[in-house]
């Protein structure tokens, strides 16, 4: 699909965006981000802010960046083989944040666009397209949470059409599965990519809403949990089902292999794994144990 692409439209907001869930987050936890500017061989750079530590966030990294290439990686390919080769532009902002307190959910979230460019000598047109969203990872999760969080993603995509908040809820639970585990990363949210068939302003305007939609959903869920009492055995549990999220980031998610594939900055791309992971042999949690319990919420269902 070829349509006019506004790449200065697009880079205002998603450093404008970056830098409200980064206040926003440094409010909540009365602790500073670092900034970390970096720029890349190949084209292109970024800017990471991230905290190590806090009380709040034990790690927690929003990441913008904007990087170029000559030729699109298999990763973005994939789908679309008539475009390997292209040359290609990539920008988004990606967050994944690792709350301390077990009973605070881990949360990802990501609005990204991509450029093929028409290579010159070919009867070619650029090609865009944009994804993202936004998907929760409770270890003791609360029905009240799930559904606030999903909430609030419909919401973001009903004035789009009634037909988003399905497709991109089906989409996030088919997307975050680990095939080898047979259970879904969390209890979702939304996703999407390729977008472009409506045209460049509806697709960023979708994207807008997705990336808006993230401080509503999270914040309100924090300041229920927070506070919440925890000891060694929930941060054992906690420790453990971190390890799915290592397993899923390094095996399946497109946007870590794209990063490792287009020379991306390791650093940033690896941000999004947890400070501290287990794996245990053959554990099973005891029946109706609050742990146990995680496993009813580690499928697709309804939850509006």
């Amino acid at each position: 699909m070829t349509h006019a692409v506004d790449i200065n439209a697009v880079q205002a907001y998603l450093t404008g965006l970056q830098e409200r869930i980064v206040a926003a987050l440094e409010n909540a936890g009365g602790e500073a981000f670092r900034t970390d500017r970096w720029q890349r061989r190949e084209g292109g750079g970024g800017i990471s802010r991230l905290i190590e530590g806090g009380e709040l966030l034990e790690r927690g990294g929003v990441l913008f960046s904007h990087v170029a290439g000559t030729r699109l990686p298999p990763s973005a390919s994939a789908h679309r083989p008539e475009l390997a080769g292209r040359p290609w532009q990539a920008m988004g902002v990606s967050l994944v944040l690792h709350p301390r307190n077990p009973y605070v959910p881990t949360t990802h979230m990501n609005v990204r666009m991509f450029v093929a460019a028409a290579r010159p000598g070919h009867d070619e047109r650029d090609v865009f397209w944009f994804g993202g969203g936004l998907d929760l990872t409770p270890y003791y999760p609360f029905e009240e949470d799930a559904r606030h969080f999903h909430q609030v993603c419909h919401d973001a995509l009903a004035p789009h059409g009634p037909q988003y908040y399905p497709r991109y809820k089906r989409w996030c639970d088919e997307y975050f599965y680990l095939k080898h585990r047979q259970e879904t990363r969390g209890i979702g949210g939304i996703f999407f990519d390729d977008l472009n068939e409506a045209g460049f302003e509806a697709a960023f305007a979708l994207t807008r809403s997705v990336g808006d939609s993230f401080l509503p959903a999270f914040l309100p869920i924090v300041e229920r949990r927070r506070a919440l009492p925890y000891d060694t055995r929930e941060r054992d549990f906690q420790a453990y089902r971190r390890g799915r999220y290592v397993e899923f980031n390094l095996v399946f998610d497109r946007g870590t292999l794209f990063g490792l594939q287009s020379g991306g900055r390791t650093e940033s791309i690896l941000l999004s794994m947890p400070p501290q992971a287990q794996w245990r042999y053959d554990w099973q949690p005891q029946p109706g144990s609050p742990e146990a319990q995680l496993a009813d919420y580690l499928k697709p269902r309804d939850w509006l």
